[in-house]
């Protein structure tokens, strides 16, 4: 796995805090379009968030070598609602990577749990969304719209590149996962 994740998978609340300052600068005269213009370079090129559907979810499930829970940091330093904290599913292209980048909140569970999580986390009208950080996808996140930070920047302050659709998302999920088993 790739040292930067390995680095933010560790600060992932102070980089949320560090992302939702600067962005309030999105909103200043002058200033706005310069930090909207890095900000998008950054998403479109740092860490990024794909939209998905549920199938798109699930199926993303069935091609990960290794499954776990972990917290969902948005909410967790947000809190601005009350759905569930435990609901971040996160994906390794193989177990021992997998284990190497998980935090000590979270744990290996099965797929058929996972599974459990998406439908629970749908029903409850959370966006589904597959996280990569630089060259490597490492979680689903199931985020709710007051909380979730790449939807925030990208709805409250224009910052359009953290949050996208791919049409063919699972295809470069595969890819990704026989890339680096190579």
């Amino acid at each position: 796995m790739h040292h930067t994740l390995r680095f933010y998978s560790g600060r992932r609340p102070g980089f949320l805090r560090f992302y939702m300052f600067w962005a309030q600068f999105s909103k200043m005269p002058l200033l706005g379009w310069l930090v909207r213009r890095l900000a998008n370079a950054y998403g479109g090129k740092m860490h990024r968030a794909y939209l998905l559907t549920p199938p798109e979810a699930e199926e993303l499930l069935d091609i990960a070598e290794g499954v776990a829970v972990g917290i969902c940091d948005c909410r967790k330093v947000f809190r601005n609602c009350d759905n569930p904290v435990g609901a971040e599913i996160l994906l390794g292209p193989n177990r021992h990577t997998f284990l190497e980048a998980m935090g000590h909140d979270s744990h290996e569970i099965t797929k058929e749990a996972a599974r459990e999580i998406l439908r629970d986390c749908h029903s409850r009208g959370l966006v589904h969304t597959i996280l990569k950080c630089r060259e490597d996808f490492y979680a689903i996140c199931n985020c709710c719209t007051c909380c979730c930070v790449p939807l925030r920047l990208s709805k409250q302050y224009g910052i359009g590149n953290v949050l996208v659709r791919h049409q063919d998302i699972v295809q470069e999920f595969k890819d990704y996962q026989l890339a680096y088993k190579e």
